[in-house]
Formats: C-alpha cells, structure tokens, sequence
C-alpha cells in the first residue's frame, strides 16, 4: 500500500471513534474472484460474518467492497495493515483458501496493461481456479479471470513488472493448455 493510500485508509478506517462515525465502505483487492459466478460464493462466505456486509463486487477487477465498523468488526486491528489481515483469515478460514483480502493495487487501471491468453482442455470451476492461481500470485498481477467457457485467462498487469511469457510459463507449468501452442 503507497503512502497516501495507507493514509486515507488510516484516516477513514480509525478515525470512527473521534468523529463519532460507525460503518463505513471498504475496498479491498480479493484473490479468488476470478469468474463472475465467484461473487455468489463470495457473498455465501460474508454472510456468516456478523456486523461486515458484502455491498457489491467486480470480478473482472478482482475487487470487493465490504460495509463494517472496523472497531466492531476487528477490535483486535490497531493498523490498517491488522485489519487487511484479520479480514483475509476471516475469509480464508471460511472459504477453505478460496477468498483472501488484501490492499487496493497502486497502479491505477489505465496504466495496466491487458493480456488475454487463450486456454483449451479446461472443462470446470475447479480447473479455472487452478489457471487462475498459476499467474494471480506473481508481481505484477494486479487482476486476473479464467474461463473454461471463453478458453481465456486475462490478467491486467503491470508491464514494468511481468509480461506474457511469465504468464504463459507459470500456466503452462501448471498444466494448462495454451491454444495455438
């Protein structure tokens, strides 16, 4: 998280008890929504949790936004970085290593760059899932989906940091068929 976000994140997430606000909007970056019907398993998760309501989510962005009182919600979180944590092994607990949270990216979306990497032989969710973890973790992987039913993995990137020869190489180290290969 740069400076400025940790900032404002700070300012909105632990300023509550000062000026006597209660639940407020939280966006974070969520590893695991990589299909569209991914946001109903999300939203099943979230409901167990008392007093944090998932108000929407954007797949194709990889991000969720949560309403919560974070002095109710994890009076344990003293930084916004305890409060991410607590958040991710609430969600990774629950959905048995599907769902993390973590920062906002820093790079804004008009400098990403957008790769679309044709797959073949992926036939379920599950095998999706496996594609979309081969690249998801790797720097510079600010978003990514995987469809079996387009035959595509995109990922938005940050070009400084990766490319797509070491997207195409972590997928097809998984396993995955890359069309046209």
């Amino acid at each position: 998280m740069n400076r400025i976000s940790l900032l404002f994140f700070t300012i909105l997430c632990f300023s509550s008890a000062y000026v006597g606000a209660k639940e407020a909007d939280h966006q974070f970056r969520i590893h695991g929504l990589f299909q569209a019907d991914c946001i109903d398993d999300l939203r099943r998760v979230t409901e167990k949790f008392p007093g944090i309501a998932l108000v929407k989510a954007d797949h194709a962005a990889g991000t969720a936004t949560f309403r919560f009182d974070p002095a109710k919600a994890f009076p344990d979180a003293k930084s916004p970085e305890q409060l991410i944590e607590h958040l991710r092994n609430k969600l990774n607990g629950e959905s048995q290593g599907v769902f993390e949270a973590r920062p906002l990216g820093s790079l804004p979306r008009e400098k990403q760059k957008e790769l679309k990497i044709s797959i073949e032989g992926l036939d379920c969710k599950g095998c999706c899932y496996g594609a979309y973890l081969a690249i998801y973790k790797i720097d510079g992987v600010e978003s990514a989906t995987a469809s079996f039913k387009d035959g595509l993995v995109i990922a938005w990137i940050d070009p400084t940091k990766t490319n797509r020869s070491a997207l195409e190489e972590a997928l097809t180290k998984r396993g995955v068929n890359l069309k046209g290969k």
